[in-house]
């Protein structure tokens, strides 16, 4: 029932944003632009998007190297792929969806798989927060203006901040000490105890990168899967001749805030991708009409085209490949 009430809020979330963010704007327009596109700029795309994908499943078989597992590269992409494939369906269940093909195919223990994803999935975390604070940096007079505006007036008021700040501070510090106080009693909670362990998962499956034998590897390919992802978005701006002069730097904006989008617990990041990126691009001369119409393609391609595409074919192969079974493991 739990699960089932999620995805209910999930795609009642998803629904409202898509109102919110087409509710002024004229679809048929936006259709026959879409229908004009270049598409030979989506074919290209959809190669690099392809390596994106076997980089991160290289960069997951080589975490499970230090386990005692050699998955192929080719089975862990397929396992990718279709985790990606679930992630339309089911919010955050794509990691769940590939481990479990994994299992299926190689044999491989779910959670041993599971503990090299949540190593991984930190790392891309650390790699979004470096780009969102390089976009800070380099389009901080954009986009200062584009929250300040967002936000509202209100927030121009430094004692509000200040305020605001003050009040947070003072919170957090009486949380501490209620917590200080009560931490015998607490600690008993099975609440707290569940949380304990997840963060406890969290930091050794982090630490297992100190055990790979090519660190330097794991880097090199984590830094690699989200340039290409960058160089995706910017590839297919392209294709839309309103976008196809944009910046490197607008390219930069829009991926960063379309990652934000994407991470979202929407289906697929659908609402939320088309709101964070819509909203932004109007920052780069774009109408609002354009913005929406680029934020649309852009997901239209990335999120849902290639997902779809990539992830039934990978589905079809893992139902006739031959199963593998551990020895000896």
């Amino acid at each position: 029932m739990k699960k089932v009430l999620q995805y209910v809020i999930s795609l009642a979330v998803a629904g409202g944003l898509l109102w919110f963010v087409f509710k002024d704007i004229d679809l048929n327009a936006l259709w026959e632009k879409i229908k004009q596109a270049d598409y030979k700029w989506v074919g290209l795309s959809a190669v690099l998007a392809l390596i994106a994908h076997w980089s991160r499943a290289y960069r997951w078989a080589l975490m499970l190297q230090p386990l005692g597992y050699n998955p192929s590269v080719f089975r862990t992409t397929l396992a990718v792929l279709v985790g990606y494939l679930a992630n339309l369906v089911f919010p955050r269940a794509g990691e769940f969806a590939r481990c479990g093909t994994l299992k299926n195919l190689d044999d491989i223990p779910f959670e041993k798989s599971f503990g090299a994803v949540v190593a991984e999935r930190i790392a891309d975390v650390l790699v979004l927060l470096v780009l969102i604070l390089l976009n800070l940096l380099l389009e901080f007079d954009r986009l200062s203006t584009f929250f300040f505006n967002f936000f509202g007036d209100k927030f121009k008021n430094p004692i509000l901040l200040l305020g605001l700040g003050a009040a947070f501070l003072i919170l957090a510090f009486m949380a501490f000490m209620t917590f200080k106080r009560n931490q015998d009693k607490i600690s008993q909670l099975p609440l707290y105890q569940k949380v304990a362990n997840v963060i406890k998962g969290l930091a050794d499956g982090f630490l297992s990168v100190r055990n790979l034998k090519n660190p330097m590897v794991f880097v090199f390919h984590t830094v690699f899967i989200w340039v290409i992802y960058y160089i995706t978005t910017y590839v297919l701006c392209f294709a839309l001749p309103e976008t196809a002069n944009l910046s490197p730097l607008a390219a930069l904006t829009i991926f960063v805030m379309g990652s934000i989008g994407m991470a979202a617990p929407t289906q697929g990041g659908i609402g939320s991708y088309h709101f964070l990126v819509g909203s932004i691009v109007v920052l780069y001369g774009l109408s609002e009409q354009d913005g929406i119409t680029l934020a649309t393609f852009l997901h239209a391609m990335q999120g849902l085209f290639f997902v779809v595409v990539f992830g039934v074919v990978a589905f079809l192969l893992t139902l006739v490949l031959p199963k593998k079974k551990l020895e000896g493991v």
